[in-house]
């Protein structure tokens, strides 16, 4: 007799950024480590992948991006790699919109198919980034929960306890669907009390917590070719250093003394200062710098430049003034996707040492390892 299908799980968020692509990878190496196999989805596609893992051209022209990245960590083959059902544009929204019909339609039922026959694999389906998100397409988090009768992870940033309203919102949303949640992004400083007195509260209404993550620099990081993507820049130098990853911000506006007793402090730096302000650059050089990214008029100076080729540190020139240049950067921490090796490593080892998905584990009914 063929075995039952296995119940998809479903991992969402309250808020856009709020982790949940890491949370699959930890939760998938676990899964792996207990000898579960899985594939891997994104219903509502937000940036499409245009190769398959193997770096061939992909069959399905919804492969999203962070689908395509999951695979590659995790070495999934391509059967494993669910394509996405809908791409979520401001085109496809207008359609549906004057269409009226909200139902997700074929694709959707088709999906449904598919899990019906996996008896061997446990299905990952990554859902869009809020409660009430892809609602347009019939593919919001709870429609596809109740429709998949799939229980949800949630991955929920906490700042302090005012950010259980969304997580009591999705309870009255989600019902018993709701497995649990992982509390994400908090002050390594508010750990404890959040084990000892908030995760008890939570779970005496009705919302069980699998674990409390930090915050991390590390993840909130973004790629000096990411800023220079968002500012628009010119790459003077290092332009095969546009990978490093880039943690904290520094603005040499000071005088230098001070300057180089400031940037000590700091470490994995983009440093904002004038173009014509050639003693903080070359102090910044000297520090834990990333990139250097100079506003105003004028170019950099010849040696400041080879001595930037010298350390490997790209230097970017922008239009932008200093203000702007700093609002953009500030904007993007925090708010790119997990598509560098060394964040899913380290947000695979951060799920495995704060989370305990045994009761999740439980309720799926999966085989318990030898």
């Amino acid at each position: 007799m063929p075995s039952a299908p296995l119940a998809p799980l479903l991992i969402g968020s309250c808020e856009p950024f709020s982790g949940k692509s890491a949370v699959a990878l930890g939760l998938a190496r676990q899964l792996s480590q207990r000898g579960v196999s899985i594939a891997f989805g994104k219903p509502l596609a937000t940036a499409l992948d245009e190769e398959a893992p193997n770096g061939t051209p992909t069959d399905s022209p919804l492969l999203d991006a962070d689908v395509r990245f999951v695979g590659e960590i995790l070495r999934l083959p391509a059967e494993q790699l669910l394509p996405s059902l809908q791409m979520q544009q401001a085109s496809s929204a207008h359609e549906r919109l004057l269409g009226g019909d909200l139902t997700p339609g074929e694709p959707f039922a088709a999906l449904q198919r598919r899990l019906s026959q996996e008896s061997e694999r446990l299905v990952l389906l990554e859902a869009a980034g809020t409660l009430s998100e892809g609602l347009l397409f019939g593919l919001g988090l709870a429609q596809m929960a109740r429709s998949l009768q799939a229980p949800v992870v949630l991955v929920h940033s906490w700042q302090d306890s005012r950010s259980a309203d969304a997580l009591l919102e999705a309870r009255q949303q989600l019902g018993d669907l709701l497995a649990g949640v992982v509390l994400n992004a908090v002050n390594p400083e508010l750990m404890p009390q959040l084990r000892q007195e908030v995760v008890p509260a939570l779970e005496r209404l009705q919302i069980p917590v699998f674990g409390v993550m930090p915050r991390s620099p590390l993840l909130r990081s973004v790629t000096v070719g990411e800023l220079g993507r968002r500012l628009e820049a010119h790459t003077l130098c290092c332009h095969d250093r546009c990978d490093l990853l880039v943690e904290t911000l520094s603005i040499g506006a000071m005088n230098v003394n001070a300057a180089m007793e400031f940037f000590r402090r700091r470490r994995n730096m983009a440093v904002v200062t004038g173009a014509d302000r050639t003693d903080i650059q070359l102090a910044a050089l000297e520090a834990s710098t990333q990139c250097l990214i100079l506003t105003g008029a004028g170019e950099p100076l010849p040696q400041l430049l080879s001595r930037a080729e010298e350390l490997d540190v790209p230097v970017l020139k922008v239009e932008h003034d200093t203000l702007t240049t700093v609002e953009v950067i500030e904007a993007a921490f925090g708010h790119v996707r997990l598509h560098e090796a060394v964040k899913a490593s380290y947000a695979m080892r951060l799920v495995e040492e704060n989370c305990r998905f045994e009761p999740l584990f439980e309720r799926l009914r999966l085989p318990v390892p030898a």
